[in-house]
């Protein structure tokens, strides 16, 4: 109930998260709108620094769409939180901006991708291990020889770019 002995409807409550989803994409376009063109000498071939965050929360917002009519088919019912994953999970979070910064993005993908598929129960070590190779390679060629996009240097980094 709410002060004044009005109920909120659930229909309303279940639209709060992709409300805000959007909205959150909304702010990041328009600060992504805000940056300045790179020459082209700067970017070359390549795309303009502004284009993959816009990207990005067009998908943000579509999937948002997504969820609000998942939500009407079928309410979400009420869930309990997996403890230890749900916090380790968090956790490993923070050593990936520490790897990250530190020692190399890659590598952090790699180690975090691996410890995350011991964390939420997989036992068999080589598929773990396989998933955190092909995941990171995967995400660099991706992005290197696709998209044209560098990686901030670190170990890795650095010996592949030189």
């Amino acid at each position: 109930m709410r002060p004044g002995g009005r109920a909120v409807r659930p229909a309303m409550r279940t639209l709060v998260l992709p409300a805000l989803i959007i909205g959150f994409s909304v702010v990041v376009i328009w600060a992504s709108l805000q940056l300045d063109l790179s020459p082209p000498m700067i970017v070359g071939e390549s795309m303009q620094p502004r284009v993959f965050p816009i990207v990005l929360m067009i998908i943000n917002m579509g999937l948002a769409v997504a969820l609000a009519l998942q939500y009407r088919i079928a309410p979400p019912k009420q869930i309990r939180l997996e403890g230890r994953s749900t916090w380790g999970t968090i956790a490993l979070f923070g050593v990936f901006f520490v790897l990250t910064v530190y020692v190399d993005m890659i590598i952090a993908i790699a180690a975090t991708v691996f410890l995350m598929c011991l964390l939420w129960g997989e036992r068999r070590l080589p598929v773990a291990l396989a998933v955190s190779v092909l995941t990171p390679t995967t995400v660099f060629l991706l992005f290197d020889k696709v998209l044209q996009i560098r990686f901030p240097r670190g170990l890795f980094t650095n010996w592949y770019y030189g």
